[in-house]
């Protein structure tokens, strides 16, 4: 993919209504969350998915839009257990973080673009959507040397006008096919819990949100992925 150095053209898709993405809690014989099925049935068109067709893996992806102390600990696990994650960087992190994003980079990591000012894309202009993944795909490139592709939605929502934009800005659009409430900083879940739900969750082709800024996924990573591996995944 090439630098972005251009208003996105050639929009075709014309329904702006704003959509809250979630996996839901159906799940077919799989396991996969039937809601993020129907999702790719649905947008693969539109560069968009909610899983993989690797059956056999599991993509671990994390936001980040502030650090909370627990991101280099992460780190520290992935590299231990040589698994390679997707970091999706807001703007904020990207520029107050260098240290954090630098060693995403050098320990093999990608990086993904979760928007300059973590705007809701629906929200805005097809000029806007394109300066809010484009400002923060110039300064990664310029300050990092490295270009993004994925792109993921700010509180997961979308339209499917924005996703075509996004799609024309060069970009496929990453959401999930399980996440849990694990962004509340002063009210985390419980570590046991949490690492059973996440195990017994796994799925074929699954896309999983995390957030660095919890001290429960520091805490269980390194079990999480000893469990997925051992259930017949690659992670």
């Amino acid at each position: 993919m090439t630098a972005l150095n251009m208003p996105c053209t050639a929009v075709y898709a014309t329904d702006s209504t704003k959509i809250g993405y979630g996996q839901g809690t159906a799940v077919d014989s799989a396991n996969r969350p039937v809601d993020a099925v129907a999702f790719n049935q649905k947008y693969l068109e539109l560069g968009a998915y909610a899983l993989t067709n690797d059956s056999t893996r599991i993509i671990i992806t994390f936001d980040q839009g502030y650090e909370n102390g627990y991101t280099s600990q992460i780190l520290d696990t992935l590299k231990e257990k040589n698994v390679s994650a997707i970091f999706f960087l807001t703007g904020d992190y990207a520029k107050k973080e260098d240290a954090l994003v630098r060693r995403m980079i050098d320990e093999g990591h990608t990086l993904g673009n979760h928007g300059m000012t973590h705007a809701s894309i629906p929200e805005l202009s097809e000029k806007g959507v394109w300066e809010e993944i484009n400002s923060l795909h110039e300064y990664v490139l310029d300050k990092y040397g490295y270009e993004m592709q994925y792109f993921r939605c700010p509180c997961g929502e979308y339209s499917e006008k924005a996703l075509e934009t996004v799609r024309h800005c060069g970009y496929r659009t990453v959401f999930w096919s399980y996440a849990y409430v694990d962004w509340i900083a002063d009210k985390q879940p419980e570590p046991t819990e949490s690492l059973k739900k996440l195990t017994d969750s796994a799925h074929s082709g699954e896309i999983l949100l995390l957030h660095s800024v919890s001290a429960t996924n520091a805490q269980i990573l390194g079990q999480l992925i000893d469990n997925l591996r051992a259930k017949g995944f690659t992670v």
